[in-house]
């Protein structure tokens, strides 16, 4: 197609040039409110540059999208805007802001910034939370509940390890927290051992969820028994932490069967991620100190219950010799009443012997006398006779009272010495043992079952032990 003869050419700057006159007549002196997304941020020699953008309801198809700048005033109220809200302006934010309509020739239809309503994107952040725990309250009912106004998950009804020492991480390969984490743990004051594996992720940026949702799987998946998971994040803006409001990483946090620490670096508010886990701590070094202070309670404990072991053991050990002292004093008394008794019945023996003794002799020496008076006229040689005869059975009695008393005074020491021999210390004293059960001194095996708790009584130890056997003995010859 050729172009016609009536027709002259124009250059393209003129055409540009129409366009221009025509943008600044019809919207060069008019400022609009639109509401956005903030897409392709970037910024330069203080200015910035992105792009205004929407999508249709279902944020699949963009519907329309502008080049955007921001020149002095604009990065002002920007300046203003992040102060406000806590919140970089950065891509993924959705904005009220007021532009103006400009058109250059060579970049084309542009806008530019003049004022951003703050108050709006708070808003619409606060939405996105409610909406986000609301649909986590709604689709995990199993995991997640809501009471007296406070969340509390799975997650959180776990309970802590006595003592941390296997920890998971997740964090970025270049986070200056995790550094700071790994220093407080490692060089407690304590001594305390850790055993710490990364695992690494983006832990800033909306979109980098997913790849925290993976480290969790994969730590799950390790097979490894992690006493605890910690998600650190370290510095950054504010708006780094709207990867902490995400639904998928708030979720698997709630269900994850492994106690979660967050410590992400913020001073404000909690994040829903706070929220789900285990213990929420402001940073990562509170974090540590918190897992160092976990385990020094443990050893506190411990070195409390040693102190009320050794009392306890100490006042045992007191009682029990009190009663060893008075047994041992039973015993001697025991004793000394058992040698008083036959010492006076072999006395009283003793006595009666002599006694019967003298009786004999007398009744003799009477019949005696008797017969001397009835034998006066008898002849000398049978007064000899009786008289050697007399001699005779007077020197047998003697001789037997002297024997018998002999006897008996041997036998009286020998009781004496058998006594001694039966004496409870000098048979503690030759090695033999005293058992004792419930207090009472056993005498019988009979009297002793399976599992009774007994004391072993030697001459100068007591031995606590537990029956786990008893049989029959053979009567086996052994050496003392």
């Amino acid at each position: 197609m050729s172009v016609p003869n009536n027709i002259s050419p124009i250059p393209l700057s003129e055409l540009a040039g129409l366009v221009r006159g025509v943008v600044d007549q019809a919207l060069g002196k008019q400022s609009f409110w639109v509401i956005a997304d903030v897409a392709n941020h970037n910024q330069k020699s203080g200015r910035h540059y992105f792009d205004l953008m929407e999508k249709d309801a279902a944020g699949l198809i963009i519907v329309a999208k502008l080049p955007t700048r921001a020149w002095s005033e604009g990065v002002q109220r920007i300046h203003f805007f992040e102060k406000e809200t806590g919140q970089a302006f950065t891509t993924g934010l959705k904005v009220l802001c007021l532009v103006s309509v400009i058109y250059n020739p060579v970049y084309g239809l542009q806008l530019t910034l003049l004022n951003i309503d703050a108050n709006f994107t708070l808003g619409v952040l606060e939405r996105q939370r409610k909406e986000t725990l609301h649909r986590l309250l709604t689709e995990n009912p199993q995991h997640i509940r809501l009471e007296n106004s406070f969340y509390v998950t799975f997650n959180q009804s776990l309970s802590l390890p006595k003592v941390i020492q296997r920890i998971a991480v997740i964090s970025s390969t270049v986070s200056a927290g995790l550094e700071d984490f790994s220093h407080t743990l490692n060089h407690n004051t304590f001594g305390y051992d850790f055993k710490i594996d990364l695992y690494y992720s983006y832990v800033q940026g909306e979109n980098n969820a997913q790849s925290v949702v993976d480290q969790f799987i994969k730590i799950f998946n390790s097979g490894i028994a992690y006493d605890a998971v910690v998600l650190i994040r370290g510095g950054g803006s504010q708006t780094d932490l709207l990867i902490f409001e995400n639904y998928s990483i708030a979720r698997v946090i709630a269900r994850f069967p492994i106690p979660v620490f967050t410590g992400i670096g913020h001073q404000k508010n909690e994040t829903i991620a706070d929220l789900m886990a285990h213990t929420a701590l402001k940073t990562h070094t509170k974090a540590a100190e918190f897992m160092v202070a976990h385990n020094k309670a443990f050893f506190d404990e411990l070195l409390s219950m040693e102190k009320s072991i050794l009392i306890r053991t100490q006042q045992s050990l007191a009682r029990h010799k009190q009663l060893l002292s008075a047994k041992k004093y039973d015993v001697s008394v025991i004793a000394r009443t058992y040698i008083s008794q036959h010492v006076q019945q072999l006395h009283q023996k003793s006595q009666g012997i002599t006694h019967l003794g003298r009786s004999v002799l007398s009744g003799e020496q009477s019949r005696l006398r008797l017969l001397t008076g009835r034998l006066t006229g008898r002849a000398q040689l049978l007064l000899y006779a009786h008289r050697r005869d007399l001699m005779q059975r007077s020197t047998t009695i003697r001789t037997r009272t002297t024997n018998y008393l002999e006897d008996q005074g041997k036998r009286i020491a020998a009781y004496q010495s058998d006594l001694r021999l039966i004496s409870p210390d000098r048979l503690l004293k030759r090695g033999y043992a005293l058992i004792r059960k419930d207090g009472k001194v056993v005498g019988r095996v009979d009297e002793l079952e399976k599992g009774n708790e007994i004391a072993v009584i030697f001459a100068d130890r007591e031995i606590m032990a537990t029956v786990n056997e008893i049989k029959n003995y053979g009567g086996e010859e052994f050496n003392i």
